[in-house]
């Protein structure tokens, strides 16, 4: 071969590398951005990147795009390894006629999903960009079409993160929110389906781009993003931390570690974080930390429907989701926003055969006429559904209050999960004793001398009759009753009982869960 011939292969290279030149990748750094090659390198193991249709070139002739040149058309596509396992990725380029979307940049996004699907491997999507290349038209629409529709193939089985480290606008927030996490920074991220100047146009409201469609507005009001961090390293550390309590696809486990910790601690601190009084709130996190390998808890969501937490830890070694009430945000009850958040979580954790363990403290559903005309019923329905669909491992402790609905909405034996266990603290009944021996008593309180004294020995009646553990354990409901100081050894004993469960489902097209 001709030194010419390698010249020229390493000249094009170069232009490639380069993107859209020097003097954008400055306007990229000074805007406190890294350039999409820098975000592969930074996320993938040193020296594992393998670039893809590297020279891709658009076929637009329209509105003078034929003058044009972009390389990489906008995107770089590839595969490597982030702590030795196979990921592909794909990161727009802003550098490149602004990361725009034209038919051959959506081509490459496509075929980087298809060989993901076809390897088995996660797909992660670094988006930058400003949106359809409005040149291309409907090649640019039917582009992001095709994106979606991997997307909707690939969902449940190869992990899909997205990463939004610029603009993320219009049509193209689709497939970040098809995807199973997303991944924000702040003062960086932006995604909104139109932006603050149509809005203001439309209905003339004003507002800025970053209350708009912020990372702290997606992760803490709408819902739409799992995870914020203050710069792209953070964001880019954390991804690599979500990676290792992931599978490769559904049809592995998330891998084991040495778990750096003992599977027989015994943690008395458990047995004192139950308050006296059973109206008090105490921090269901740290329950969570406490029962985790080396008390690590990596939350999603943690800004969003606070009142219930979501959430990756390691049991000896090995991923587990967990789904727990906390009591310091509205009492623990469950909310419309707190049954998506948690609906949402049980399905990714059950899709990627990941076990699940809740912990239950809830007092109900939470009432008003907001929750009711919200759709409350709809909402709480696909707890339900998540959890009787779910075929994982599934472990349930009663730390607390279970009442009601919500009791069986927290994964009740009744709707599947296959080892309960309960505090001598848990309170089980349709409602709370309260209102239960208000409505049961009511003649006696009312026709009592002293009625406030007559309601307290009912509420101690009814708790001792019915709201407590041992009822519920008399009728199975419960496996045991157990110290609060045990709680992780004896999860760690149910997760390796149910390490061979198999469950198989009727046969049916799909369900259709309550959305």
């Amino acid at each position: 071969m001709s030194n010419d011939k390698l010249n020229e292969l390493i000249e094009r290279r170069k232009k490639v590398e380069l993107g859209g030149g020097e003097s954008a990748i400055t306007k990229q750094h000074e805007s406190g951005k890294l350039t999409a090659r820098e975000r592969i390198l930074k996320l993938l193991d040193a020296n594992s990147f393998v670039e893809m249709d590297a020279f891709v070139e658009h076929r637009c002739v329209n509105f003078g795009m034929e003058k044009k040149t972009a390389p990489g058309e906008g995107v770089i596509t590839g595969y490597g390894t982030i702590s030795g396992r196979l990921v592909y990725v794909f990161a727009q380029d802003f550098t490149v006629i602004g990361g725009s979307l034209g038919e051959m940049h959506a081509a490459k996004i496509v075929k980087a999903q298809e060989a993901a699907l076809k390897v088995g491997a996660p797909i992660i999507g670094i988006n930058d960009s400003g949106g359809a290349r409005i040149q291309e038209g409907v090649d640019a629409l039917a582009g992001y079409g095709k994106i979606f529709f991997n997307n909707t193939l690939a969902s449940g089985v190869i992990p899909q993160i997205s990463v939004i480290l610029g603009p993320c606008a219009g049509g193209a927030v689709y497939s970040p929110a098809l995807t199973d996490f997303i991944f924000m920074v702040e003062n960086t991220s932006k995604m909104f389906i139109t932006g603050p100047q149509v809005i203001e146009t439309v209905t003339g409201e004003k507002v800025s781009a970053e209350q708009l469609g912020g990372a702290m507005t997606h992760n803490s009001t709408s819902g739409v993003a799992h995870f914020m961090d203050n710069d792209e390293d953070a964001c880019i550390e954390k991804i690599k931390k979500l990676m290792s309590f992931l599978p490769q696809n559904n049809m592995e486990n998330a891998p084991v570690f040495d778990s750096m910790d003992t599977s027989n601690r015994i943690d008395t601190v458990l047995n004192e974080i139950i308050p006296e009084n059973p109206n008090k709130a105490y921090d269901m996190k740290k329950v969570i930390t406490t029962l985790a390998d080396r008390e690590e808890f990596l939350e999603c969501q943690p800004y969003y429907a606070e009142n219930i937490i979501t959430g990756f830890i390691r049991i000896n070694g090995r991923s587990v989701g967990v789904i727990a009430n906390q009591p310091n945000k509205l009492a623990g009850c469950l909310d419309i926003n707190a049954s998506d958040k948690s609906s949402r979580f049980i399905r990714t954790c059950d899709a990627f055969n990941i076990p699940l363990l809740t912990l239950v403290d809830v007092p109900g559903f939470l009432p008003g006429t907001n929750q009711e005309y919200g759709g409350i019923i709809r909402h709480g329905a696909k707890m339900l559904y998540a959890y009787s669909e779910a075929t994982v491992p599934k472990v349930t402790v009663i730390t607390r209050k279970a009442y009601g609905g919500s009791y069986l909405a927290m994964c009740s034996r009744d709707l599947g999960a296959d080892v309960v266990l309960a505090w001598p603290t848990a309170e089980i009944a349709v409602m709370g004793p309260d209102g239960a021996a208000n409505i049961i008593f009511r003649k006696e309180i009312d026709s009592a001398e002293d009625k406030n004294e007559m309601r307290k020995q009912k509420i101690e009646e009814y708790r001792e009759t019915v709201a407590n553990p041992y009822i519920a354990a008399a009728r199975g409901y419960i496996d045991d009753v157990i110290e609060p100081a045990c709680t992780r050894q004896r999860i760690i004993s149910a997760f390796d009982m149910l390490a061979g469960k198999r469950e198989h489902k009727p046969s049916k097209k799909h369900g259709n869960i309550p959305l």
